[in-house]
C-alpha cells in the first residue's frame, strides 16, 4: 500500500523496526525536548501529513518499551487518524510513572498501524437475537 506523505521533520519516515512488524515507528520532531512529568501529558509533533486511502484507518498505538521502561502511554490509544484529516500527525503522550520522563527529538515515540474499516449503517429492530451472554456487562463472562 502507499500512502502519499509529506515530511516536515528533520527525521526519515516511518518504519518498520524488524520484517514482521505490523506497527511503523514515529519519531517526535521537536525544537527542543519535552519534560513529561507525573501524570502529565503533551502533544508531541512529528512534522508528518498523511493522506490515508477512504475505507482505511491509521491508528497510533503506544510502544511497549517506553510503556514497560518508563511509563509512557498514550492517552487515546489507539488514536486514530481518519482519511479525510490533512493536519500534523501529532501523538499525544502522557507519563503514568512516578518520575520525570524527558522527550528527545527523534525519538521513537509510537507506533502506526494500517487498518481496513467499514462504514456501518444502522439497521433499527426491535429485538436482538438471544446469545448466551444475553445484556451481561463487564466481568460478566468471568462469574459464575
Amino acid at each position: 500500500m502507499q500512502i502519499p506523505v509529506i515530511n516536515r521533520s528533520r527525521h526519515a519516515l516511518p518504519e518498520y523496526q524488524t520484517a514482521h512488524a505490523a506497527g511503523l515507528d514515529v519519531r517526535a520532531n521537536l525544537a527542543a525536548p519535552v519534560t513529561l512529568g507525573p501524570l502529565q501529558r503533551a502533544l508531541i509533533p512529528t512534522g508528518l501529513f498523511l493522506e490515508i486511502p477512504v475505507g482505511y484507518e491509521m491508528q497510533v498505538r503506544p510502544r511497549s518499551g517506553l510503556a514497560y521502561k518508563h511509563g509512557i502511554g498514550l492517552v487515546n490509544s489507539p488514536g486514530t487518524i481518519d482519511a479525510d484529516y490533512r493536519g500534523e500527525l501529532q501523538v499525544l503522550l502522557v507519563n503514568l510513572s512516578d518520575q520525570a520522563f524527558v522527550v528527545q527529538d527523534g525519538e521513537r515515540i509510537a507506533q502506526l498501524v494500517v487498518a481496513r474499516h467499514e462504514v456501518v449503517a444502522w439497521q433499527p429492530v426491535e429485538a436482538l437475537s438471544e446469545t448466551g451472554r444475553g445484556a451481561g456487562g463487564y466481568g460478566s463472562t468471568g462469574s459464575a
